[in-house]
């Protein structure tokens, strides 16, 4: 009998976990492998505040990156996951799938939900059609731009659409510091970057609401911006926690070292869904960075289980971080295993070459 293996979504772990479950089980006979995504290109999400400046981004169809594998695409978005009964609902046909393992990485989308007017009058740069909606309302726009969310995604949005529209003011807006992960070195080089880029930094501020005229701060005053661009956090959609699937209070699925669901041992999880925590007991960094190796782990404990050997723990060693302050211009963190920074630092155009040379990197390992 034919074992099925599915695997939801096709971002970074998603298909390091799809493309690499097929090369371990090459040899292994009687196993199918589905790989379900909502587009079939695969879409490097680490650059889409290029694409929201209006910058091209690489083609990669899926199919190319899959040549070979024997993984079938299904190009479907998913509707519902029914845990108990092993089946998951897509809105093409077949329609429905049943599965034997399941790997579950259908990722984040930005989180407009925590303060009023997010949701109607931001825009998001999480997702493919996020970056190119906001390239479209404010490519002919000359007014004001803020930012909110002093994060990675921030800092790159912001500094990459002020370096695309030279002149205009651009606000980044974060209700702590700029760049938490860095080191003080690293803020500092930040701060500068940001000045000169013409980025205005609003450190310790709360956004209280967001209109179709800009920001309403939480201590009354306001920012005024013809668009709003939201980065602060991220929230996985509601599909783990209707599935039946055990979930925090997140919704993110709860897991073993071993990335096996805690309720159901048939269903791995990976990437941005996954409540996978480091040794200091801190929840994972949602980033390439930790779901590539999450979906590599993934892989290799599906073809563990599947040939009668014992799943391996997830272990997270983070390296870096790499920040694009435009397309000349970079700051690469460097860190302990635990993403706590060092005192050394990569900056300027060193730092854009060598985040651009691990992107491509990445995408090659990928083709592989």
């Amino acid at each position: 009998m034919t074992h099925h293996l599915v695997v939801l979504g096709a971002g970074y772990a998603g298909l390091v976990a799809a493309k690499g479950a097929a090369r371990r089980l090459r040899r292994h006979g009687g196993v199918r492998i589905t790989l379900v995504n909502a587009s079939d290109r695969f879409v490097e999400r680490v650059r889409l505040h290029q694409l929201a400046a209006g910058r091209q981004l690489r083609d990669l169809p899926l199919r190319t990156l899959l040549a070979g594998t024997g993984v079938q695409l299904a190009v479907a978005r998913v509707t519902a996951v029914d845990a108990a009964a092993r089946t998951v609902r897509i809105d093409a046909a077949p329609h429905v799938l049943t599965y034997d393992t399941l790997v579950y990485a259908l990722g984040s989308t930005a989180d407009t939900t925590a303060v009023p007017g997010a949701a109607t009058h931001a825009s998001a740069v999480a997702t493919h059609q996020d970056a190119v909606l906001l390239h479209a309302r404010t490519q002919h726009s000359r007014g004001p731009l803020a930012v909110v969310g002093g994060g990675l995604t921030g800092i790159e949005a912001a500094t990459e659409l002020a370096e695309a529209r030279p002149g205009r003011t651009v606000h980044l807006v974060t209700q702590g510091e700029a760049g938490p992960g860095l080191s003080e070195r690293g803020r500092r080089y930040l701060r500068g970057a940001l000045r000169r880029h013409g980025v205005t930094l609003h450190e310790h501020t709360r956004v209280g609401e967001v209109t179709a005229d800009g920001l309403v701060l939480a201590d009354g005053g306001g920012i005024p911006a013809d668009a709003v661009v939201w980065a602060a956090g991220f929230r996985v959609p509601e599909l783990a926690r209707e599935s039946g699937l055990a979930v925090d209070g997140r919704g993110l699925i709860t897991v073993g070292p071993d990335l096996r669901s805690l309720s159901h041992p048939e269903v791995f999880a990976a990437g941005d869904a996954v409540a996978a925590y480091g040794p200091d007991g801190s929840a994972s960094r949602m980033s390439c960075q930790t779901g590539l190796p999450m979906g590599a782990r993934a892989a290799r404990n599906v073809a563990a289980v599947l040939t009668g050997r014992t799943p391996g723990p997830l272990r997270l060693h983070y390296v870096w971080q790499n920040i694009s302050l435009g397309r000349h211009d970079g700051l690469t963190q460097f860190t302990r295993a635990d993403d706590s920074p060092l005192p050394a630092l990569l900056t300027g155009r060193a730092s854009a070459r060598f985040k651009e040379a691990v992107t491509r990197g990445t995408v090659l390992a990928l083709r592989r």
